[in-house]
């Protein structure tokens, strides 16, 4: 969704920093061989969440929802030189693919893919994080948030993808199996409202929340 005219989109990212050749390869892979290739964050968020990770400059990061590995890739760009990425996904059919491209950047030996139910793995890595990503089923968002929080050190990011929700999230009623929207309605209302953080919502793409633990 743009919320600002095309063209003037198409400015925005003409003058941001270029796609790395890598990440090129794999955002035209993903769209040739991998169901809803729109899920990817592409070349302009990407350079933004690359861009936040060098400023946070993270030794420890956390994504929830790898997909096919190009936000992780984006994201490992600040990571400090002994830090790890893990990165936790449901998708098994993706798993080699995602690691094709891990193993091509310099990053490969700093990411740990994780297989299966977030809810079920997070409380059992024993670290704490400095950046953590979520981008992954909407409904457990608040879910996500609410194990987290306790591992994600004073000054870490959460970044929080798809808040905005193509608008949706202004709608007052909904389909009946519509349960992403409500829930996103219920997770910024938490980020906006939880003491131990504080938080500014971005009108990037979909919508991007950073918010900064206390």
């Amino acid at each position: 969704m743009h919320f600002i005219p095309e063209a003037l989109d198409n400015y925005v990212v003409n003058h941001s920093e270029n796609e790395p050749e890598l990440l090129q390869q794999l955002n035209r892979e993903t769209y040739q061989k991998v169901l809803q290739p729109r899920m990817l964050s592409g070349h302009y968020q990407g350079r933004v969440l690359s861009m936040i990770s060098k400023l946070v400059n993270p030794k420890n990061i956390l994504e929830i929802g790898t997909y096919t590995g190009y936000s992780a890739l984006c994201l490992a760009e600040g990571m400090q030189n002994n830090g790890e990425l893990h990165t936790i996904d449901i998708d098994e059919e993706l798993y080699d693919f995602q690691r094709k491209y891990f193993d091509k950047s310099d990053y490969g030996h700093q990411i740990f893919q994780h297989l299966g139910n977030a809810l079920d793995i997070v409380p059992q890595l024993n670290k704490t994080f400095d950046l953590v990503f979520i981008d992954a089923d909407k409904e457990n968002y608040t879910n996500y948030f609410n194990i987290i929080i306790d591992k994600l050190n004073t000054g870490g990011i959460i970044l929080s993808d798809n808040v905005l929700w193509s608008g949706k999230v202004l709608e007052t009623t909904f389909k009946k199996d519509d349960t992403s929207t409500p829930a996103l309605i219920e997770y910024n209302a938490l980020l906006k409202h939880d003491k131990r953080v504080e938080t500014v919502v971005l009108p990037i793409r979909d919508g991007l929340t950073i918010s900064r633990k206390k």
